[in-house]
């Protein structure tokens, strides 16, 4: 059975289906929708959860043996699995259609693929076998209804306009509009926005932040990088909050370095990493750029850099932050003392 995603909510609130795949390439609706279904499936008494990443190296015969395995307990289950590249092959593909084919007792499994057509056996399969909720991205003309329905959602009382406006400046982002939207509730809470209030605090926001940060050095943008840090250090942004961002950043690089030089392809290392769609340029180039030595190599870096924030080591901690975004946009920091805004 298919639905829309506005007929998940109202679905949810009846019998459950034994399985659920949520389909798409949008990650917030995408996320929410995934969400929804383990919040109902514990509701309903599936307290047991196991999560599957079905990469390349997937033993299939898991699935089965998760769905046969008696908890000690006799509990219900869900089995979250999860399949980035949308391709589960010869053999997963004959896994999820026996499963289909002999669902287990007091299991749902819940599938989260991108999108996906719905003409593959398996895909039949599981269309039969429960519920199939495909997510589409919201198109521009209508991303003013879907940021004004949130920020209805959040409580916000705006002036005509303020949902306009807030969908230009996300460009279609929905992660970044429920950001705006959320910050909006704790600026404001109950009071009416206006216009000129809501544009205040997006452009503060959205000035300099530390997701454009990363983006700035993963795209190999010197300039941008110093201008970006200068920014942040001139706003205040807590120096942890930064470095936090760009360790994540470089842990996860690292880790997809060491799978290319194991003999993982790019596109392997990146499928194995979840890497979303939109991103992979980016990250993409920055495996081009540097090798695993040279990001566990930033790593160190990190490292002295939080021990400089913590008073552990001498250092200025603005200065090694902007050799760690300049050393992951392959260009070597300038020498100087301190950043000047």
């Amino acid at each position: 059975m298919r639905l829309r995603l506005e007929q998940l909510a109202s679905h949810l609130g009846g019998t459950l289906a034994s399985v659920y795949v949520v389909s798409g390439d949008e990650p917030l609706q995408q996320g929410e929708a995934a969400d929804a279904v383990r919040l109902a499936a514990r509701q309903a008494g599936y307290l047991s959860r196991e999560i599957f990443e079905a990469d390349a190296r997937f033993d299939w015969n898991r699935l089965q043996e998760e769905a046969n395995a008696l908890s000690l307990f006799a509990e219900q289950k869900i089995i979250d699995l999860r399949l980035p590249s949308g391709k589960p092959g010869t053999l997963g593909s004959k896994a999820l259609t026996a499963y289909c084919e002999n669902l287990p007792a007091d299991t749902l499994l819940l599938l989260t693929v991108p999108k996906l057509p719905l003409t593959s056996k398996w895909m039949k399969a599981l269309d039969q076998a429960g519920v199939v909720i495909q997510v589409w991205p919201v198109d521009e003309q209508q991303l003013p209804r879907w940021v004004q329905q949130r920020m209805r959602m959040a409580g916000l009382r705006t002036e005509p306009g303020v949902a306009e406006m807030l969908a230009t400046q996300t460009e279609g982002n929905l992660l970044a509009a429920r950001q705006e939207i959320e910050k909006l509730a704790l600026l404001f809470g109950n009071e009416s926005i206006s216009q000129e209030q809501a544009a205040t605090a997006i452009s503060d926001s959205s000035r300099f932040d530390v997701y454009s940060l990363v983006d700035a050095a993963l795209a190999g943008k010197a300039q941008r990088c110093t201008r970006i840090i200068a920014g942040l250090a001139g706003e205040g942004i807590p120096l942890p909050v930064v470095l936090w961002a760009l360790a994540r950043e470089i842990r996860a690089l690292n880790a997809m370095a060491q799978d290319i030089t194991a003999g993982a392809s790019a596109q392997q290392a990146l499928g194995r990493a979840r890497v979303w769609k939109n991103r992979i340029p980016l990250v993409s180039a920055g495996l081009k750029r540097l090798d695993a030595r040279q990001w566990a190599g930033l790593l160190q870096q990190c490292q002295r850099a939080d021990a400089a924030i913590k008073g552990a080591v001498p250092g200025d901690p603005w200065l090694l932050l902007e050799q760690i975004t300049l050393g992951i946009a392959g260009i070597p920091a300038p020498d100087k003392k301190l950043v000047n805004c």
